[in-house]
Order: structure tokens, then sequence, then C-alpha cells
């Protein structure tokens, strides 16, 4: 399991880079770093940013 940010507005800035980056969409992202994708969501929603799979990136 890969270490990620807790903050939420760092967690935002890292999700994005890594998906500019590196990985198409926040499926991919979380199997490869085996991440778990609620806890992530969670995370950015109390912050209220929210991942869209369209534009492939967190806002």
């Amino acid at each position: 399991m890969t270490y990620y940010p807790k903050d939420p507005a760092m967690l935002m800035s890292w999700i994005n880079l890594k998906l500019r980056d590196f990985y198409g969409n926040l499926d991919e992202l979380c199997d490869d770093l085996e991440i778990d994708r609620n806890e992530v969501e969670t995370i950015l929603k109390q912050a209220g940013f929210e991942y869209n799979d369209e534009l492939h990136k967190v806002w």
C-alpha cells in the first residue's frame, strides 16, 4: 500500500498529478497503488471535493 496525503487539499492535488501523469482513471490509480478508493473519496467529500470520471480529475 502506498502512502498518500490525508489532508483533503493535498490529496486532491496528489491524485490529480497522478491522474495527469500516470493513470487514466481513479480505479487504475487505486488498484495499482493498493489504495482504498472509498476511503479516498470519503476524505475528499468531507472537504467538498469529488472525482469526475468524465474529466478524470478531482475538483
